[in-house]
């Protein structure tokens, strides 16, 4: 683990199994496959990790969560939650991550490890249920998901190299 303080973390969550519930992940996969990022940015695959999650996290100056948000609005809305957000919305989101999530994410505050600089970024899940695939609706906006994590780094000073799939097929 890097005990470089400027290191950016951007970890996509979720659980392939349960639909729109793996959206973290696929976006993750996207990121990994169309862009290239700084040494600073570190990609991780958090899937239903737990509480294995913290010394990530405590580890990080900024981090980007990547998720299904529930807010209650229309399914494939992107929501973003700043820091101080974050436990309310994640607590009622019924997932077999969350629970541990919102744990983890509590005790790296109580601890004082969380990085103040912490965002989520996600869409409003359509389904979570039993099913190996996202709904229309969430699949089709994972580029534009994707880009609104691309955009977050670069807001923070983390410029990430161009889309790799165009320049991979043009």
């Amino acid at each position: 683990m890097s005990t470089n303080k400027r290191r950016v973390v951007v970890i996509g969550l979720g659980n392939t199994i349960m639909g729109d519930d793996g959206l973290g992940l696929v976006v993750l996969e996207y990121l990994q496959t169309a862009y290239g990022f700084p040494p600073e940015v570190e990609l991780v695959d958090g899937g239903t990790w737990g509480m294995n999650l913290l010394p990530v996290i405590e580890d990080a100056a900024e981090l980007i969560l990547i998720d299904a948000i529930d807010a209650g609005v229309p399914p494939g809305t992107f929501v973003r939650l700043e820091h101080d957000r974050l436990p309310r919305y994640l607590a009622t989101k019924i997932s077999p991550h969350q629970v541990d999530l919102r744990d983890v994410l509590a005790l790296a505050e109580l601890r004082g490890t969380l990085p103040p600089d912490t965002v989520a970024l996600g869409l409003q899940p359509a389904s979570i249920e039993m099913r190996h695939s996202l709904s229309e609706i969430v699949r089709s906006t994972v580029p534009e998901l994707a880009e609104q994590v691309v955009q977050e780094l670069a807001r923070r000073g983390h410029l990430v190299e161009g889309f790799l799939l165009e320049r991979a097929h043009a």
